[in-house]
């Protein structure tokens, strides 16, 4: 049996942490940014990980 591939773009958008968790760039950045506040944005500037509910679907799409 051939080794599953992995989704390039979702490997794209994640990279792979030491204990094997996701971490990915936060939305709503640049769409209508001068409406947002200096807070909002400089919060959404910081990576954050993929939850546990989407992490369980999401570790199809990266072979490790």
């Amino acid at each position: 049996m051939p080794k599953m591939k992995s989704k390039k773009a979702f490997t794209k958008r994640v990279k792979v942490t030491g204990s094997g968790q996701f971490k990915r760039a936060r939305a709503y950045t640049s769409h209508l940014a001068p409406h947002k506040t200096t807070k909002q944005k400089r919060h959404l500037r910081k990576a954050s990980l993929v939850s546990k509910s989407d992490y369980k679907r999401d570790k199809t799409l990266v072979q490790q």
